[in-house]
């Protein structure tokens, strides 16, 4: 309870989320160990002053809220409610049902799933000003420079010193926001946002400080940057009758390396690498030895099928450094093109990619010259 009141908080989690593109709405991608939505809900549940939470979510997505809110131990869920068609069915449907299950609520929080970011002196401006006017929403200063357009092609500047850019949540008397609904509903009016409603319905609308980081997660440009690194290792003795395929270059020498593909210890460390840096398992997992339609394939199109698995997990690859191990032959000369092929086939820049030669000054396995052995570091980012 706030101050003998009861609060509850509407989340709007019905979104698809079609700015981001990807298979799931944005509100399920993972940020770190959780997802948008578990980290928005964990903010309202941890606070004392919230009583009650209603999610709203889509309606083949419910089963999986459930999931989220189970097992991230979010508390104060007293409802999953269908969404409809646009935001404002879907908030009107949770507040039916905060009417139905929580008739004692006196005020009402309806904030962005995601909007993961929201800190807890917001929430508090905003409680403050809603018990205060009755009705609250948090805002920032425009940073850049406006203007307005005045034709299809014209435009004049606005003096941004009047304008803000509005967030989440925005609080109101229970029964204004019911009433604003209602209004909008009766009269065909559709808001921007639910302060637009009760300003519709002539209630007026306090601004409380935002934050900056406060942000909703609207283009994968939104979400925060997530590096990892990973190494990879790999080793092939010399055999007879093969060629020497050295990153997807063929290299002169009287023999090349033994294995089920074409060999090339150079992209097999580095693709072991990338599977590692994204958690993806190994080129066993993917490639295994005991698959024929992986024999005598060249590694290069095994390198494009891991960068595509790679983006195909929103990973982007920002260098590669790879220590080949050699006492003979000498690579030197090969390496500039053993780049070029590793840049082109993760669609890459060159300068991303580094390759270097070294000996063991005839030590161990490869001083002896019985084989080649790899090793790859690659840094990438989600």
């Amino acid at each position: 309870m706030y101050k003998g009141n009861s609060i509850s908080v509407i989340i709007a989690a019905a979104g698809k989320g079609t700015r981001l593109g990807g298979d799931i709405p944005k509100q399920y991608l993972m940020i770190g160990s959780k997802p948008v939505l578990a980290k928005t809900l964990k903010v309202f549940s941890d606070m004392d002053e919230i009583d009650h939470i209603f999610i709203v979510a889509n309606e083949e997505y419910i089963k999986h809220c459930r999931n989220i809110v189970g097992s991230y131990e979010i508390n104060k869920v007293r409802d999953i409610v269908r969404g409809g068609c646009e935001r404002q069915e879907s908030v009107y449907n949770a507040l039916k049902a905060i009417g139905e299950k929580c008739p004692d609520t006196d005020y009402v929080l309806v904030h962005d799933g995601a909007r993961p970011f929201v800190k807890r002196h917001v929430i508090h401006a905003v409680i403050e000003g809603t018990v205060e006017k009755g009705a609250a929403v948090p805002c920032v200063p425009m940073k850049d420079s406006l203007r307005m357009a005045t034709d299809e092609v014209m435009s004049r500047s606005v003096d941004r010193s009047l304008y803000f850019s509005v967030q989440t949540p925005q609080g109101f008397r229970k029964d204004y926001l019911k009433r604003a609904y209602d209004k909008a509903y009766a009269e065909g009016l559709c808001g921007t946002d639910d302060a637009s409603l009760a300003e519709k319905a002539g209630y007026k609308v306090m601004l409380v400080k935002g934050d900056y980081g406060n942000i909703k997660i609207t283009t994968k440009e939104d979400l925060p940057m997530e590096n990892r690194v990973g190494t990879g290792f790999d080793v092939h003795a010399f055999a007879e009758g093969r060629d020497l395929i050295l990153g997807g270059v063929s290299i002169p020498y009287e023999r090349g390396l033994a294995g089920h593909s074409d060999a090339d210890v150079v992209i097999h460390a580095l693709m072991d690498a990338l599977l590692g840096a994204a958690s993806l398992g190994d080129i066993g997992k993917h490639f295994p030895d005991t698959d024929d339609q992986y024999r005598g394939i060249s590694s290069m199109v095994l390198l494009q099928r891991v960068g595509k698995l790679l983006a195909a997990n929103r990973y982007t690859v920002i260098n590669a450094d790879i220590t080949v191990m050699a006492q003979a032959p000498k690579i030197g000369r090969y390496t500039e093109d053993m780049r070029d092929n590793i840049a082109k086939a993760l669609d890459l820049e060159k300068n991303r990619i580094n390759i270097k030669g070294t000996t063991t000054e005839r030590l161990g396995f490869v001083g002896r010259e019985e084989g080649i052995a790899a090793e790859a570091v690659c840094s990438i980012c989600r």
